[in-house]
Order: C-alpha cells, then structure tokens, then sequence
C-alpha cells in the first residue's frame, strides 16, 4: 500500500518563481512528495535547473542559456517576471536566481526529484548523469524527457534511478495492440496529461494498461482539487500541480493504493 505522489510542477510555481530554491522550498513545506524541474546546460557544462532554453520568459534576457556561461545566467533575475494574482511583480530584485541542479540536489540532501531533460543532446544528458553520479542522488532522481534518444541512452548507460517514458513510447502505450505490449520499452513511469493527442488517457482502460505493464500514471499539471480527486479515483498514482497549496491537501489525504 502505497500513497499517491504530490509532485510540486517547477517547486510551488503558482506562488514563487518556477525552478528556484525557494519554490522548492515551499513546494517541500506543502507537503510535496517529489519536486519536479527541468534542466539545460550551459556552454561551460553545468546542468541548471529551468523550463524554457532562454531566460526571456522568466528574467527579460533575450540569450540562450547553452549559450551562456554559468557566471552570465547568475547574473540573471529569475523573479523579475514573475506576475502575481495581482498583476505585480513582487520578486524582481528580490535575489531570485537559477540554480545549478548540484547546489540544488545538496540543498535538499533529502528530497526525490523528478527531471526533465530538455535539450536533445547526448552531450547535456552526459552531464546530467555525472552531476547526479558525483552527488550520490541518482536514487531519488528520476529521469525523464520528450526526446527519444536521451531518454534511450540513459536507459543504456544503466541509470539505476528510473525514468518516465518519452513521447514516442507514450503513443506506443496508447495505441499499440495489447499483444505488442509485451515488447514495450523500459521505464518506471508514463507522465502524461489527460489526453495523448487523439487518445483519452484517463480512462480506467488506459490505467489499467499501465498498470498491467508495472508501470505508475502521473498526470500533468493539474491545479483544480476536483480534477486531482477525479484521476485519483481513476487510479492515478500521482499529480503534478503548480500549486500544491491547493491541491495538495486532495491527494495526501487519499486512500493509500494497492499495487
């Protein structure tokens, strides 16, 4: 028996700046099971914990972030875009930085984190795994990502802290005949959001096929309590929600589930 996971989506990033140790921090405080983030690299090689591969959105620096070095995206306010339910900002200039996704695993020794590896290349996932190796962490850490190829050579170099399946190995999930399941790829988790293009996912069918194959149903983002209690009811084994003040509460009260 096993309790359903509240992962905070990009730490509490409906109240704090999405990615920052701060978000994680309350995302922690609320109760979250898993913080999930997302990683690029820089063009010194160090993984940094952030959503899109430019600081435009978050900070207003129109750069790439594979272009930059570590030192340059320090620079960077992380909260100078971050717009309240208010319409303020109430973190620009408040110190809000990117993390490198090393400080970030030592300033939460404890926590299991999810990642998603943004950039297709073999060479950034390379980094990744040696940041994770060093710190000891690959245990609580699982991997994940749209593109095939990393997600497979993960996979290869023998990651022992799992990873979610990737974009094509979902549609496989979704349509293959149950036959062809048996060939399915390797993976701990489908994370997905309730409907894979043409296909419903959350339905008790669908689950139930993920379930056959040993494999957890995460589903993303859900910020409603209601939408949250409806795929649990279904099965779910966790939520992704930016706010897990409000969320939160729905899944860690739920029933314990058999698997």
């Amino acid at each position: 028996m096993v309790p359903p996971l509240l992962f905070a989506h990009r730490g509490a990033s409906l109240e704090l700046p999405e990615n920052t140790l701060p978000a994680f921090r309350l995302g922690l405080k609320l109760g979250a099971s898993v913080l999930e983030t997302d990683v690029h690299v820089t063009r010194d090689g160090h993984p940094v914990l952030a959503h899109d591969p430019s600081g435009y959105r978050m900070a207003g620096e129109d750069a790439w972030i594979r272009d930059c070095t570590l030192a340059q995206i320090k620079r960077w306010d992380a909260g100078r875009n971050f717009v309240d339910s208010s319409g303020q900002r109430p973190f620009e200039g408040k110190g809000f930085e990117i993390p490198t996704l090393e400080e970030t695993l030592a300033e939460f020794p404890e926590a299991r984190f999810n990642i998603d590896i943004k950039p297709r290349s073999i060479q950034d996932a390379a980094a990744v795994l040696r940041v994770l190796g060093r710190a000891g962490a690959s245990h609580r850490v699982r991997l994940a990502s749209f593109h095939s190829a990393v997600i497979r050579y993960i996979r290869e170099e023998g990651y022992p802290g799992g990873t979610s399946l990737g974009s094509s190995e979902c549609a496989w999930l979704a349509l293959a005949p149950a036959p062809l399941l048996r060939m399915y790829p390797p993976g701990t988790a489908a994370q997905i959001p309730t409907r894979l293009g043409p296909v419903a996912a959350d339905t008790p069918a669908f689950l139930d096929r993920c379930h056959r194959l040993g494999l957890q149903v995460h589903f993303w983002t859900i910020n409603d309590p209601e939408e949250a209690r409806r795929l649990l009811a279904l099965g779910a084994d966790g939520i992704m929600t930016d706010d897990p003040r409000r969320v939160g509460p729905a899944v860690l009260a739920w029933p314990r589930i058999q698997r």
